[in-house]
């Protein structure tokens, strides 16, 4: 139960059920004039008051009689019906319009955006700007929200340095780690950064014991490929079960996912590009599990602005760069080389492209669907 300032990026715990007719009573859509639809007739009415927002008015409107009304203004007692202003003409205390008039027109209904019991939020949702704009103006002050969902990150291999130390021959710096703990921190969990854990079995085992005792989900990059060094594998095996660990995808083949006892694990592939697409098509849906929701990323359908290759019998997952042509035909290119160390691929674009197992190549003008990063890797 949190303040509802506090409740950005979070998930709804259970509905949020309306305590209230959205709006609360009837209202002018219009700055105008009010009326009653069994006196459209008239033809010309006496205006006997104004009614402004915030200031209902409780005398009753005759027939006859018109009241000039705001946006917003609840109305009173036998007007159900508004002239916009631009339609009026005032002759002193007296008012005409200058075109037809339906019955019940410029009015907003009580309970017409949401009703009294209507659930206004469901249970799962993550509250961004429109919800929490929501729950106010329903007069919600506190929201009910599922604590954050905490997940173990670490990088394996004794040639990965942590950057600002000097770089030593045949080592390289370690950039899956912050990569990951901005996807992880975007997708709304809390981050238990255990940092580069050394190729030895003894070490990593105790680590993910205990990563999998406090959190909710363990992440790792490096170290489930099939290289003589990789210990990930067979310390998953000890302490709980392997589904799988390697996928016919490509980058990221080598993927593994078991539990550590009931604690889900990913190991990701150690290439740069292979572990940010392997979080966004596998971790990223998973965690949106855990924490309630349903959830599916957006996937677009682009025409290939160039030829494009693929080995049948897997996914391609290609960094794009996708563009809306003057038609609004949404056209998509390559960011250029495709190589799963590239990382510069991933900075550049602005979606995947995926090509389908029964795909081999994609020729200039053909159809590839895309998935849009807008939103997904800030």
């Amino acid at each position: 139960d949190l303040p509802l300032a506090r409740c950005h990026g979070a998930v709804l715990a259970g509905d949020l059920v309306s305590p209230i007719n959205v709006p609360p009573h009837a209202n002018s859509a219009m700055d105008g004039i009010g009326l009653r639809s069994d006196d459209l007739a008239a033809g010309r009415w006496q205006l006997v008051g104004e009614v402004l927002a915030g200031q209902p008015r409780s005398e009753p409107v005759l027939a006859g009689q018109a009241v000039q009304i705001m946006t917003g203004a609840p109305l009173p007692p036998g007007v159900d019906t508004v002239v916009m202003r631009e339609e009026t003409r005032l002759d002193g205390e007296w008012v005409s319009v200058s075109a037809p008039v339906k019955a019940g027109q410029n009015v907003r209904q009580a309970g017409e955006d949401l009703a009294l019991g209507a659930v206004a939020i469901a249970a799962g949702t993550r509250l961004g700007a429109p919800q929490l704009g929501l729950a106010a103006s329903l007069g919600q002050a506190r929201l009910s929200v599922r604590a954050p969902l905490k997940v173990a990150l670490f990088s394996t291999g004794d040639e990965v340095q942590a950057p600002g130390e000097t770089l030593a021959p045949g080592h390289i710096f370690d950039s899956n780690r912050f990569t990951l703990m901005a996807l992880i921190a975007g997708a709304g969990c809390e981050v238990m950064d255990l940092g580069i854990i050394p190729d030895d079995p003894v070490i990593l085992r105790q680590q993910l014991a205990q990563a999998a005792a406090d959190t909710d989900l363990v992440l790792s990059s490096g170290g489930v490929s099939v290289g003589n060094a990789d210990f990930i594998k067979q310390v998953l095996a000890e302490l709980g079960q392997i589904a799988f660990w390697r996928i016919q995808m490509r980058p990221g083949r080598p993927l593994a996912f078991g539990k550590l006892g009931q604690t889900p694990f990913f190991g990701l592939p150690g290439n740069p590009v292979a572990a940010m697409i392997c979080f966004l098509q596998f971790v990223e849906p998973a965690i949106a599990r855990l924490q309630g929701r349903v959830w599916q990323p957006l996937r677009l359908s682009a025409l290939a602005e160039q030829q494009m290759k693929s080995r049948p019998g897997r996914t391609e997952f290609l960094r794009g760069i996708f563009h809306q042509d003057a038609s609004g035909v949404l056209r998509v290119r390559t960011t250029g080389p495709q190589g799963s160390g590239i990382l510069s691929s991933m900075s550049d674009a602005n979606c995947l492209i995926e090509i389908v197992p029964a795909q081999p190549a994609i020729a200039v003008g053909e159809r590839v669907w895309i998935h849009p990063l807008q939103g997904r890797v800030a």
